[in-house]
């Protein structure tokens, strides 16, 4: 026996087989996994370049550079990469830490299908990104979807696990407007205003221009962290706030009922806004 396979373990015998990973890598469908992915993978066949050579028979058109290139190193098992990108996003982790954890983690070997003990990285951790690539937003949910509902078959999991959703946003910026107090504020205004003004109601003042003067101005002073000031401009929003709303609540008696209803539901909801 050679030095190297003396120190080679089997997983199995490592791995309690009631482990949840171990159990789940036995229940999933990676037959199917592996045939409906493969042909996103495979090598495609190119077409090539029709070429012309002349010899003692004449000249002779030919297909240059044309069929299934065999250059380059083999893909990694398509079972693998799915398992990284479970463990990935089961576990939280990025990219980087998901490979690391993987060298260290008999089971995360397990599940991925490796059958005696790995102590390197599976791939570089770009390798993953790629792969997600290839598979696009749709591919993924489905794969994480089939792991899901095989988890839930063999009660590996429970469903309430699933009620606290973690959304990686670490890809692109994404264009999130939070709801802070200036911007609640101002869109309380604003949605107070103009449902007043289609309801017939003449307001004294909307206090638009000067609404949106001071959510500049919070914004400004939040980024530069001047809290003081930003202090003083949230305290002139909610006095224009309070304004508008007791103007509307003192007019809107003249409405009809149903006005009245619909309108009051927004009215409540601007008052909590405003005495938050």
């Amino acid at each position: 026996m050679a030095t190297d396979d003396f120190f080679r373990a089997r997983l199995d015998g490592m791995v309690d087989p009631r482990h949840p990973l171990a159990v789940l890598a036995r229940r999933m469908p990676w037959a199917q996994i592996e045939s409906t992915l493969a042909p996103l993978f495979a090598r495609k066949a190119r077409s090539g370049k029709l070429m012309a050579d002349a010899d003692l028979f004449g000249t002779t058109a030919y297909v240059a550079a044309g069929g299934v290139s065999r250059a380059g190193r083999p893909r990694l098992p398509i079972r693998l990469m799915v398992s990284l990108l479970y463990l990935k996003h089961a576990f939280n982790e990025s990219d980087e830490s998901v490979v690391e954890r993987w060298s260290e983690n008999v089971v995360w070997q397990l599940f991925s299908g490796m059958d005696y003990y790995q102590a390197k990285l599976p791939c570089d951790a770009t390798q993953i990104g790629r792969f997600r690539r290839v598979l696009g937003e749709a591919g993924v949910e489905q794969l994480l979807k089939t792991t899901i509902e095989t988890a839930l078959a063999i009660k590996a999991v429970k469903p309430a696990e699933f009620e606290r959703v973690i959304v990686d946003s670490t890809v692109q910026e994404k264009a999130i407007a939070h709801p802070t107090d200036s911007r609640l504020l101002e869109v309380a205004r604003e949605k107070i205003a103009r449902l007043a003004q289609r309801a017939g109601l003449k307001l004294k003042m909307t206090h638009e221009r000067e609404g949106r003067a001071l959510r500049r101005r919070a914004g400004g002073y939040a980024h530069a962290k001047q809290f003081k000031r930003l202090r003083q401009v949230l305290r002139r929003q909610r006095t224009i706030l309070g304004v508008l709303l007791r103007e509307v609540r003192r007019k809107m008696t003249t409405l009809s009922q149903a006005v009245q209803a619909q309108l009051d539901v927004w009215l409540q909801r601007a008052e909590r806004i405003h005495a938050q």
